[in-house]
C-alpha cells in the first residue's frame, strides 16, 4: 500500500509553516500535522477563510494546536509582515504550498504575473525572510518542502519575459512557475550543502488531486464549459486532497525524505498512489539556469539569502 498518513511521525515540539492553508492540499497536511501534535502556523491571504479552516479541523482534532496569520503571497509587503510577526519564533518546516493556476493574466500588487509572483517569487521572498528561523546548529535538520507539479515538465524560463508581457498563454505560465519551484528548491539544498547548514529543501507534487485549484481560471474567465469539464475530469481522474498531501507530508515528516529530492504519487501516471521518489524534468537539473533564476528573483523581490554560491560539487540529488 505504500506510505500513508498513519505513518507521520509524532510532531510533537515541532512548529510548521504552511502557506494556502486554508484549503486543498494545505488543508489536508495541515489537519495531518495537528492530528500528530505539531504547532501550525496557517498563512493565508484570507484570515476569515483560514480561521474556517481551522475551525474545520479543530472538529476532527479537538486538541489542535494552530493559529492562523495573514500572508499574501501576491503581496510582499504582506510576506515582509508575516516574516517579520514571526521574527522571534523557531521554525522546523515550512511548506510551501499555496498557488494559483492557468488563470487569466493578471499581476499582483508588485507588477509580477500573478502565477510566477505567487507560486514562485513570493515562496521565494517568504523563505529567504524565514531563513534565520528555519537554520540551527543542533537537532533535526530543518526542512523546506516546495509543491511543485508535474505540469512543470513542460516548462521553461522564459528569462526574456518572465511576467508575460509580450506574450501569455495560462499555461505555459503556470508551467514555467512549477519548474521555477523545481529549480529553487534544489538551488536551496545546494547552498545548505555548500553553507553545511542542517537544513534541507525538497521538491514534491501532489499528482492529479481534487482541489479547488482547478477552478480558478474557469471562475475567472466565467466559463461554464472550462468548469463543467474541470468538474468532470476530477470526479474520474482525480484523487483526493488527503491522498494529494502526502508527498508533501512525507518530505516534512519522514526520516526517510532526503534533502534534494523530488517526491509525487508513485502510481497511474504519477497522478495518484503512494509518495515516491520521482525523478523530474531534464531543464530542472540545470545549475546554470536555477544560479539565473535565484539572481533574477532576488533582484525582483529586494530579498537575499545570507548563503554562499554553491560549490562545483554540491549538487541537490538526481
Amino acid at each position: 500500500m505504500g506510505w500513508t498518513a498513519e505513518d507521520v511521525p509524532d510532531q510533537h515540539g515541532r512548529t510548521v509553516v504552511v502557506t494556502g492553508a486554508n484549503s486543498g492540499i494545505g488543508l489536508e497536511a495541515s489537519r495531518e500535522l495537528a492530528r500528530n501534535g505539531a504547532t501550525v502556523i496557517m498563512a493565508c491571504r484570507s484570515t476569515e477563510r483560514g480561521e474556517d479552516a481551522a475551525d474545520e479541523i479543530r472538529e476532527e482534532v479537538p486538541d489542535a494546536d494552530l493559529r492562523v496569520e495573514a500572508c499574501d503571497l501576491a503581496d510582499l509587503d504582506s510576506v515582509r509582515a508575516f516574516a517579520d510577526r514571526l521574527a522571534d519564533e523557531s521554525i522546523d518546516v515550512l511548506l510551501n504550498n499555496a498557488g494559483v493556476m492557468a488563470i487569466p493574466r493578471s499581476e499582483t500588487a508588485d507588477g509580477f504575473e500573478t502565477q510566477f509572483g505567487v507560486n514562485h517569487l513570493g515562496h521565494f521572498a517568504l523563505t529567504g525572510l524565514l531563513l534565520e528561523n528555519l537554520t540551527t546548529d543542533e537537532g533535526d535538520p530543518a526542512r523546506v518542502v516546495t509543491v511543485s507539479s508535474g505540469v512543470h515538465e513542460r516548462g521553461e524560463i522564459d528569462f526574456g519575459d518572465l511576467q508575460g508581457e509580450e506574450s501569455y498563454d495560462e499555461w505555459d505560465a503556470y508551467a514555467q512557475s512549477k519548474l521555477a519551484n523545481v529549480l529553487f528548491a534544489y538551488e536551496l539544498e545546494r547552498r545548505f550543502l555548500t553553507a553545511e547548514l542542517n537544513a534541507e529543501s525538497t521538491a514534491v507534487h501532489p499528482g492529479y488531486a481534487n482541489t479547488q485549484l482547478q477552478f480558478r481560471g474557469p471562475e475567472q474567465r466565467e466559463s461554464r464549459l472550462r468548469m463543467a469539464a474541470m468538474k468532470l475530469l476530477n470526479a474520474v481522474v482525480a484523487q483526493s486532497a488527503e491522498m494529494g498531501a502526502l508527498p508533501t507530508l512525507y518530505a516534512a515528516t519522514s526520516s526517510e525524505a532526503e534533502g534534494g529530492a523530488y517526491y509525487g504519487p508513485g502510481g497511474l501516471a504519477n497522478m495518484r498512489g503512494a509518495p515516491e521518489r520521482q525523478a523530474s524534468s531534464d531543464r530542472s537539473y540545470d545549475e546554470e539556469t536555477a544560479r539565473r533564476l535565484w539572481s533574477v528573483s532576488s533582484e525582483l523581490t529586494d530579498v537575499t539569502y545570507d548563503l554562499p554560491e554553491p560549490k562545483a560539487d554540491a549538487s541537490a540529488s538526481t
